[in-house]
């Protein structure tokens, strides 16, 4: 196939070339670097099977020749970043998502959108299934996000209704792995550094609220999975094991000898932040036969060799770890 990777210059967007490139496909990525890195996809220039094309898909998207999958994963998506670019959020999901759709009928190519976990909003089901309509906020500052991706899923589905559009929606729940960002501002980046320098984690509320962490090559196997399968409605990717933010931050120490603990900050405490999150993958298992194969501990054992090295490169690190 020759497949087109909208935000293909990010942390899961580089790994999903990488994955398509192995399997012998031809890969265009696009990204405008606003959140992603170009570092992420440097070891791929040389591929002749590869191309970067610097673009912003909030514009008419052209790539000249066929096109035979899109997968649209042009977005900020981490807490940090859209909240401070609401605007470009919000365009990115919805003008974007409808470019690249109209790409895809141009093309007569499949389309893949990426949504989140975070259309659930702070949810009153738990687990979520994929036919829980969500508990969002649509006036509060997470608001941009959530319902910028609910927008996205509800235009894939209008293509898919209206012009028979071949679509599939995924709803990645969290996911990490090397190439996030030091900055990225979510829980795994903020532990993993912190845990690094000998600091003390910082757990903001009371650390009760609970997410489920991903490894990111699960994720890029089911997001494979899910494009070649016949299935339209929208489907759960995530790891159902559970963690308290506390129990994480335990977990985090204990993967990287960090003898300095953790402060429990309960006056700070993020707005609309989702108190739960765990996914119900039934779909996914019976659909896709994908379940998740890392153990958290592998994945963070897997992930602390990146960020020590963006670290050692800033010269963040204690005396003692500069050796390690």
């Amino acid at each position: 196939m020759r497949v087109l990777i909208t935000g293909g210059a990010g942390f899961i967007g580089s790994h999903l070339c990488e994955r398509f490139l192995q399997e012998g496909h031809d890969v265009i990525a696009m990204d405008n670097l606003l959140t992603g890195n170009a570092e992420n996809i440097a070891h791929l220039f040389g591929n002749d099977h590869f191309r970067f094309v610097k673009h912003d898909v909030t514009h008419y998207i052209y790539v000249a020749g066929p096109i035979d999958a899109i997968l649209h994963f042009a977005s900020p998506a981490s807490p940090i970043d859209y909240l401070e670019l609401p605007i470009q959020t919000l365009k990115v999901n919805a003008l974007g998502t409808h470019n690249a759709l109209g790409l895809a009928m141009e093309k007569g190519a499949r389309f893949l959108l990426a949504s989140t976990s975070e259309v659930y909003g702070d949810p009153l089901i738990h687990p979520q299934p994929e036919s829980y309509w969500g508990n969002v906020n649509p006036v509060g500052p997470r608001g941009v996000y959530d319902e910028a991706k609910r927008f996205a899923e509800a235009i894939t589905m209008a293509y898919h209704r209206s012009h028979g559009l071949e679509t599939r929606i995924v709803r990645i729940f969290n996911t990490y792995g090397p190439r996030m960002r030091l900055a990225d501002g979510r829980v795994v980046p903020n532990f993993i550094q912190q845990a690094l320098r000998h600091e003390p984690l910082t757990v903001y509320g009371d650390g009760g609220q609970t997410r489920s962490f991903q490894y990111v090559s699960d994720l890029v196997e089911g997001l494979y999975k899910l494009l070649h399968s016949d299935e339209v409605d929208p489907v759960n990717i995530g790891n159902p094991r559970e963690f308290t933010i506390r129990q994480f931050a335990e977990l985090v120490n204990e993967v990287t000898n960090n003898p300095a603990g953790i402060t429990i900050k309960p006056d700070l405490r993020i707005t609309d932040d989702p108190q739960t999150r765990q996914p119900d993958i039934t779909r996914a298992c019976s659909i896709l036969g994908w379940e998740p194969a890392v153990e958290i501990e592998d994945g963070i054992r897997l992930t602390v060799p990146y960020f020590r090295e963006q670290l050692r490169r800033l010269g963040q690190l204690p005396p003692d770890r500069h050796s390690t």
